[in-house]
Parts: structure tokens; C-alpha cells; sequence
């Protein structure tokens, strides 16, 4: 595992997070997406809730929409738990 300039990525297992960032981490929609979901984080934080290990979870599904109404405080697990269409919906919200 070589690593030679900004270029060239590290691979784990034939992964390739250099590629993974510059390909879709990076993009700016991307990355307005993690800031709105770092800034609900905060949201709830400050409002007293904890937070540690938990994911702040939207409830319609678009991060970038931090309305208090539509965050949730959820483990992990239930967060991730269900598939998501290409509109950020959830596709089976009962889940």
C-alpha cells in the first residue's frame, strides 16, 4: 500500500477513498448535504438532548431541512435501517 502524491489514493482491500472523495464526498451538493446534517446535530444538541452516539435523523429525509419539527434523535441502526429512493424519501417510512 504505496501511497505517492495527492493523487494517489490509499487502497484498502481494493478501495479507493481518494476516488470515493473526489467522485461523490466532494461534490458541492454533497458537501451542503454534510453541513446541514453537522448543523441539525448542533441544533438538537444545544436544545439538551444528548446526542452521543446517536444519529440526529431527518424525518423527510432532506438534510438540509432543520426545521426542529423535523429532527429526531435515533440509534444508528434504526436510522440507516431502510433503503432511501434517488429524492431522499424513505421508501418504506413504516420501518
Amino acid at each position: 500500500m504505496a501511497v505517492t502524491g495527492r493523487n494517489k489514493a490509499r487502497t484498502t482491500k481494493g478501495r479507493n477513498y481518494r476516488s470515493e472523495y473526489d467522485n461523490y464526498q466532494g461534490t458541492t451538493k454533497q458537501k451542503q448535504n454534510r453541513a446541514g446534517r453537522n448543523a441539525a446535530r448542533a441544533i438538537v444538541k444545544k436544545s439538551g438532548t444528548n446526542v452521543t452516539g446517536k444519529d440526529v435523523a431527518h424525518k423527510n429525509g432532506k438534510p438540509k431541512d432543520n426545521k426542529k419539527s423535523n429532527l429526531t434523535v435515533q440509534t444508528a441502526s434504526t436510522n440507516r435501517s431502510y433503503a432511501r429512493t434517488r429524492t431522499a424519501r424513505k421508501k418504506n417510512p413504516s420501518a
